[in-house]
């Protein structure tokens, strides 16, 4: 498919931290056009942080664009990389409030919205429980966080990668080896001792690399260069697919007739080995408002210019609706 580029990049015209009144503070940041059509972007992880290129998903001429850290990642307080951080207020229950708190202080009726990776799966757990409240989504590198999604990555992918496999699991203290790779290393990621914290978060992080570096040779994210950054976000992904993101199995896909009268886009790499097609093909032929665009040629990395090509196709037709 032909390539469409990303718009320009753009500042915040405001910012600023959200008290959810139980010791967390949100960072939020609004850019474009303030009287543009609302849209919200969920970054991955979890754990990931938004970045600045998110916002060039979107015409900032007409649309509304606003960001935010999920709970204890990026510039929201307080750091999941302190240990001392409590997160057992950071589940997918307590990330759902802080997007409603966001949007009645923001003032806004429905927005559409923009997930990536586990963004995916907090849309459509949000779209579920506040359908009045969505206007559209653009989902890339669908995922609904089942048991059996958590299982691939941590177990089922390991035959394609034998030797990352084998030094993800050989990292781990022979005493503590075990079926359960996430419950292993969550553990780690919460050991007293930083320098046993430190290296679990890079050996986690070295293991997702795998599928990565297929995809896209040129390299790792250069956030993952922050040692702060891998333990934030390594504790964060592990607390949520420990606990299976507090989401019954399946829970997502058999609410889906929630979403009705919602319109989406899904966009898929063919060649995604850490959110296989499976999951947007079945999401799609449950919720007949939605269009699975799936690109031949691309894996999971919204940097593939066919992938943020297609998102900002995707975002220009909701926002050529809403000119209508």
């Amino acid at each position: 498919m032909a390539t469409t580029l990303l718009f320009p990049e753009t500042e915040p015209y405001e910012h600023g931290l959200l008290d959810t009144g139980d010791g967390n503070l949100i960072y939020w940041e609004s850019c474009g056009n303030p009287k543009g059509m609302p849209a919200l972007v969920l970054h991955g992880g979890p754990g990931s942080g938004t970045s600045a290129t998110a916002r060039r998903y979107f015409d900032p001429s007409a649309c509304r664009i606003v960001l935010f850290d999920q709970r204890n990642c990026g510039r929201s307080l307080p750091s999941a990389a302190d240990i001392a951080t409590d997160l057992s207020r950071n589940t997918t229950r307590h990330l759902l409030e802080d997007i409603e708190r966001l949007r009645l202080l923001l003032g806004i009726d429905n927005w559409l919205l923009f997930g990536n990776s586990w963004g995916t799966t907090l849309a459509l757990a949000y779209a579920e429980a506040h359908p009045a409240r969505v206007r559209g989504m653009v989902l890339a590198g669908v995922t609904m966080t089942r048991r059996s999604e958590i299982d691939w990555l941590y177990r089922g992918m390991a035959p394609l990668f034998p030797e990352e496999w084998h030094r993800f699991s050989e990292a781990v203290p022979p005493q503590q080896r075990g079926d359960d790779m996430v419950g292993t290393y969550y553990r780690l990621l919460n050991h007293p001792d930083q320098v046993v914290r430190l290296k679990a978060a890079r050996d986690w992080h070295d293991w997702e690399s795998a599928s990565i570096l297929l995809a896209d040779p040129s390299g790792r994210p250069r956030r993952w260069a922050d040692p702060l950054y891998l333990l934030a976000r390594a504790r964060i992904v592990t607390h949520y697919f420990h606990h299976g993101a507090w989401l019954a199995d399946g829970e997502l896909l058999r609410n889906v007739a929630r979403l009705a009268g919602i319109p989406g886009i899904m966009i898929h790499g063919r060649l995604d080995l850490e959110a296989p097609l499976v999951t947007a093909w079945e999401l799609a032929r449950a919720w007949p408002d939605a269009e699975l665009v799936v690109l031949q040629r691309a894996a999971h990395s919204t940097a593939h210019p066919d992938i943020s090509g297609a998102i900002v196709t995707a975002t220009n037709k909701f926002r050529d609706r809403a000119r209508k």
